[in-house]
């Protein structure tokens, strides 16, 4: 077992600082939990968040919520990875035993959701720490360094032939956008429309192809994200600063409505959009995750009147152990595809270029590549 570390961590150290580059220490892996030294992280609007104190999470904080590496060390108790593994990171490690996880729910699980919010291991405590002082991991992972000391249940073993870039994105875009698919109304045969194609919205879009959905209607501002939704399986696409996208997918539908539309951006108004583009009977869904004191005015009328429901879809409803395995079997049989989702790549030093750059011009999934300095071992990627 190593003893604490200097490692070079992306800092954010107040709302609306840049993510500065240090080092920091990290300690050892205790009971239930692991060591990993990163490969890839990705870059999720959650963190942006966070970044602009949309998000207000404790600070100071190392964001990253979704990444892959190599096992260094596993503390007691963890047998279903070894040192030496390659391995996914995800987020909402579920506990098992809560009424949510007994329940069915384990994304809604009291213990992981209470720790992405706290910043704290399950001890009460941290395993980073900057200037002698608790240094806080987003949503229990911390991915934007060299290494990360997470809970076991966050660790998902990646076979060879994936790469570590695409294996980042299962730690959370593609169990989000695709999990919310397959745990949607959504059936063979229906009409859909995603509103927002980021690397969320694109793997929705992913969802919905492999659900059979019939007619898969894309609504994005950006030419790059339209380009990759129809490359990933929609039907047809829509600039909104060309034409109002709800009377486009109105006049597509004959007036219906779709059978089952998803927000992927976390925007109030586009979730009026979504829920009205909702035919008569059908669901709107909320994937993207708005600010926690946004609101959104609807007409209520429509629910009793037109039976619509409205309801939301956090990380997809998904349990890491469960589906990361069974997406990877899909990227296996080429019915997923990871590597287009990759649009830009950036060195851990220009993570705040990376992180406005997001801001300014989303474009698909963005990846932070990280080698290591000498005071931890060094993992090689192969992507």
């Amino acid at each position: 077992m190593p003893d604490s570390r200097s490692i070079e961590a992306a800092v954010l150290s107040d709302y609306g600082q840049p993510v500065a580059i240090t080092r920091v220490s990290l300690d050892p892996p205790q009971a239930g939990e692991v060591w990993v030294n990163m490969v890839s992280a990705g870059i999720c609007h959650s963190d942006v968040h966070v970044i602009t104190g949309d998000l207000p999470l404790p600070t100071p904080t190392v964001l990253g919520h979704e990444g892959s590496g190599i096992v260094e060390s596993v503390g007691p108790g963890v047998t279903h990875v070894h040192p030496g593994d390659r391995v996914a990171i995800t987020w909402v490690p579920a506990c098992g035993r809560c009424w949510w996880c007994v329940n069915g729910q384990p994304e809604l699980c009291a213990k992981a959701n209470d720790a992405a919010v706290s910043g704290k291991h399950a001890d009460g405590s941290t395993r980073l720490h900057w200037h002698g002082a608790p240094l806080y991991p987003f949503s229990s992972a911390g991915t934007w360094a060299e290494a990360a000391v997470v809970p076991a249940a966050s660790v998902i073993p990646i076979p060879d032939a994936l790469g570590f870039e695409e294996a980042a994105l299962l730690g959370c875009a593609v169990q989000t956008g695709v999990g919310a698919a397959w745990r949607s109304p959504l059936r063979p045969g229906d009409t859909v429309a995603i509103i927002g194609c980021g690397g969320v919205g694109l793997n929705i879009i992913q969802g919905a192809r492999i659900r059979g959905a019939a007619t898969i209607y894309a609504v994005d501002p950006s030419p790059v994200n339209r380009q990759l939704a129809q490359l990933l399986g929609a039907h047809f696409v829509l600039d909104p600063a060309s034409a109002d996208p709800l009377a486009a997918l109105l006049e597509l539908t004959q007036d219906r409505g779709v059978d089952v539309a998803f927000e992927a951006v976390g925007d109030p108004d586009l979730i009026a959009l979504t829920f009205a583009a909702t035919r008569r009977g059908g669901t709107a869904v909320v994937v993207g995750v708005p600010t926690p004191n946004a609101t959104v005015s609807l007409n209520a009328f429509a629910f009793p009147s037109q039976e619509k429901t409205l309801t939301g879809s956090w990380f997809g409803g998904s349990y890491a152990p469960r589906d990361v395995p069974r997406l990877i079997a899909l990227w296996e049989h080429h019915q997923l595809q990871l590597a287009p989702l990759i649009q830009h790549r950036y060195d851990l030093a220009f993570v705040e270029t990376a992180v406005q750059e997001l801001q300014h011009h989303p474009a698909g999934r963005s990846l932070l590549r990280i080698t290591h300095s000498s005071g931890v071992s060094r993992a090689t990627s192969d992507s």
